[in-house]
């Protein structure tokens, strides 16, 4: 609220600490609007590419609207007291009271642009959490489909390994080597990799 150009805020106290005051609570104003930016650049990074330096982004900029928080809230209570006729401030006029109530409602809006961007930001870190947890699970299926793959190939090494008669006395030269071993082995991946991608686990 501007001061009318005909009042001089020199001559009257209640208007030179009117416009102290209000130079204070707006500046508040800008670093909350950088905050807003922020944060939905912060949401944009994690869905591209959740990292540790966002997570701790995140808590540093918690903990600044707590302290934040920590200095509206009292201002706003006085704020309070004063324009509700409660506390009472010397020399002030009913005149000087619409400044107050002014300076009021502005620590109301922090006060909820606080509350809003605290809970913006626990948002944010439940979609970095949920994005990290989503990309865990995705190498957990992917090394899971690894190790069934090899879990067969394995079986089938260690089974053409054993010293049998009949393996020994039939399965003697490349050809048969290739059809018995090496080809039970491929044709063992080629199913595997079939049916996996017919489940939609690639």
């Amino acid at each position: 609220m501007a001061l009318p150009e005909a009042q001089d805020p020199i001559g009257d106290p209640a208007l030179l600490l009117y416009r102290i005051v209000d130079a204070l609570v707006d500046s508040f104003f800008p670093i909350l609007a950088d905050f807003d930016d922020r944060i939905d650049e912060l949401e944009d990074q994690t869905f591209l590419r959740a990292s540790d330096e966002q997570l701790q982004e995140i808590f540093a900029m918690k903990r600044l609207l707590v302290g934040m928080r920590k200095a509206v809230t009292p201002q706003r209570d006085l704020f309070a007291g004063l324009v509700g006729g409660v506390s009472e401030l010397p020399g002030m006029t009913a005149e000087d009271e619409r400044y107050f109530r002014d300076i009021y409602d502005h620590l109301i809006r922090i006060s909820d642009l606080i509350d809003t961007y605290r809970d913006l930001l626990t948002s944010s870190m439940d979609v970095f959490l949920s994005t990290v947890s989503n990309r865990l699970n995705v190498v957990m299926k992917q090394l899971a489909v690894i190790a069934t793959i090899f879990l067969p190939l394995t079986f089938l090494t260690g089974f053409f390994g054993q010293n049998f008669g009949w393996m020994v006395g039939h399965i003697g030269g490349w050809p048969a080597f290739v059809g018995f071993g090496i080809g039970t082995e491929i044709v063992t991946v080629v199913l595997l990799v079939a049916f996996f991608k017919r489940r939609g686990w690639f």
